[in-house]
């Protein structure tokens, strides 16, 4: 499968593309980023599946991606809408070196890569409710993620979460959540990846008041504990 058959890409990003693509690939002998080695499958369900959450983000947001891993979705948004402020945000300092040396590669402006959990990280004042979008792939059930996600957005702004089938009942279960954190789903987009049977759900929450400080609460009580 083919990136340009799904999204209209210059050269240039094509290129941008293939060489993470690349690097991915490379740095996944020294440290586990994916599972997915054959080039079909890793630009259907890295970069497609990235992508499909391109139209729910407005030009020039800020955006920042909680729990990357290899950088997905942050580095193929970054990509493929060069005019998005992208923050990749990951515990684990060995890809937080690797998504430096593919930010510097690539040549990218205006993304960072920061070492850290999401229940500190967003408690320091040049993250808390500062980014109009927060998003997360498969990090966490909605129930905890949200805890990870809202405290970064400031009131206006949104956060997205990119879900896999039984979407439906994970909102039922995160409602309390939700209210509690200062959200409300806007809306829960069902879809199929494509050529394939795969479903995927955007779970798209939007901060309508301010977090109460005594959230998110210390690491692992998330987890242990969902709201």
């Amino acid at each position: 499968m083919k990136l340009e058959e799904y999204v209209e890409l210059s050269d240039e990003k094509s290129k941008k593309f293939n060489n993470y693509m690349n690097l991915v690939l490379d740095w996944n002998e020294k440290i586990n980023l994916t599972a997915i080695k054959e080039e079909d499958e890793f630009v259907l369900k890295h970069f497609i599946d990235s992508l499909t959450v391109k139209d729910f983000i407005t030009d020039r947001s800020s955006v920042i991606d909680v729990g990357t891993g290899a950088g997905f979705p942050g580095i193929p948004l970054k990509i493929y809408n060069n005019s998005l402020k992208i923050t990749l945000l990951d515990s684990l300092n060995k890809r937080v070196k690797f998504l430096d040396e593919v930010i510097k590669d690539l040549d990218l402006k205006d993304i960072k890569a920061v070492h850290g959990r999401a229940e500190d990280i967003s408690r320091m004042k040049e993250h808390r409710e500062k980014y109009d979008v927060s998003i997360s792939r498969a990090v966490a059930q909605l129930n905890v993620l949200v805890e990870y996600l809202l405290p970064f957005v400031k009131v206006g702004g949104k956060c997205i979460c990119m879900k896999g089938p039984n979407a439906e009942e994970e909102v039922k279960n995160a409602k309390n959540a939700i209210k509690i954190l200062g959200g409300e789903v806007e809306s829960v987009n069902k879809f199929v990846l494509p050529g394939t049977d795969m479903e995927r759900n955007i779970i798209v929450i939007k901060k309508i008041k301010n977090t109460n400080n005594k959230y998110p609460r210390k690491a692992g009580t998330p987890t242990k504990e969902p709201l």
